[in-house]
């Protein structure tokens, strides 16, 4: 009903970044819900699916997740992607079941797999100017690889 879509999209958006707030908190950056708790469970998803990949960005190259997974997380994807594609991934972060931001980190390490190549092939240089200056993808593969995470172990 058009009378309360201004109501429901506030509400959806509430929902949203309630979610997230304590990322937000410094005093909480160190607990498990703090946004150093996320990036490691990030780099964990990366770990558990594409070890080569987690081994030659984080040990090889040097690349602290922190570098590219803080603003990914705290601005959630809104950087990276145009409006268009930031409105399907949140429709995704908020119709998704196991949670938004489970479902935020199965996005952000489908985006690191689907530019594997690129980062196995590039320096510490070159892969976080990639990481920093996200490529254009298409989204709805993205959110396919993303969900794929969900149920298998490896991609």
């Amino acid at each position: 009903m058009q009378a309360s879509a201004e109501a429901d999209t506030f509400f959806c958006f509430v929902e949203l970044l309630s979610g997230f707030r304590d990322h937000f908190c410094q005093q909480l950056d160190n607990s498990v819900v703090g946004i150093r708790s996320t990036i490691t469970k990030l780099s964990q998803l990366l770990k558990e699916h594409d070890e080569e990949l987690w081994r030659h960005l984080e040990v090889t190259t040097k690349v602290n997740p922190q570098f590219y997974a803080f603003r990914w997380i705290t601005l959630l994807l809104t950087q990276e992607f145009n409006f268009a594609d930031s409105l399907h991934i949140w429709d995704t972060l908020l119709s998704d079941p196991e949670g938004p931001l489970e479902t935020l980190l199965r996005i952000c390490c489908a985006m690191l797999i689907l530019i594997r190549r690129r980062l196995l092939a590039g320096d510490f240089t070159s892969n976080l100017k990639l990481l920093q200056n996200y490529p254009p993808t298409n989204i709805s593969h993205l959110l396919y690889v993303a969900n794929k995470l969900r149920t298998r172990s490896t991609v």
